[in-house]
C-alpha cells in the first residue's frame, strides 16, 4: 500500500516508511546536480529525497557551512538531520574522527522522517547507501 501525506504547503508526498523504502534503492550512479552555490554537488538519492520530501533548504544549509574553514578542511562530514516530535530540529555535522563540526537548531520543519544521514565526501552529498 502506498500511503501518502499532506505537508503544511499542501503537496502530497509518501510517507516515512515508503519514502526510507524509496530511498534504499539508490546505491550508486555517476550522474550528479549541481548545488546552485557551486560548493557541492549531490547524487541522484539526494535529488529524489529534495524532491519527495521537499528538504531543499537541508542541502542549502549543508552548501551553507562549507565557507567556514572548520568545516570545509574535512573531506569527510557526516551531516544528521534529527526532526523532534514538537517538529523542530538539529542537523549535526561530523568529521570522520566523530568530532563535531557544527550544529545547527532548525525552528520548524515538515521534514516527515525522524532522522537522515547524509554524507559530504570530497565535495559531493550523497545518502549513505549511495557510497
Amino acid at each position: 500500500m502506498n500511503r501518502t501525506t499532506e505537508n503544511t504547503t499542501g503537496r502530497v508526498r509518501p510517507d516515512p516508511v515508503t519514502l526510507l523504502r524509496e530511498l534504499a534503492h539508490f546505491t550508486g550512479d555517476l550522474e550528479r546536480y549541481r548545488h546552485w552555490t557551486r560548493r557541492l554537488i549531490y547524487t541522484p538519492g539526494i535529488q529524489h529525497l529534495a524532491e519527495q520530501a521537499s528538504p531543499y533548504w537541508l542541502i542549502d544549509l549543508v552548501a551553507s557551512w562549507q565557507v567556514q574553514p572548520e568545516v570545509a578542511q574535512e573531506d569527510f562530514q557526516v551531516w544528521k538531520l534529527v526532526v523532534r516530535s514538537d517538529r523542530t530540529a538539529t542537523a549535526t555535522a561530523r568529521g570522520d574522527d566523530q568530532r563535531v563540526l557544527t550544529s545547527q537548531d532548525i525552528p520548524y520543519t515538515d521534514f516527515p522522517l525522524e532522522e537522515t544521514t547524509l554524507w559530504l565526501i570530497d565535495g559531493t552529498l550523497l545518502l549513505p547507501g549511495e557510497y
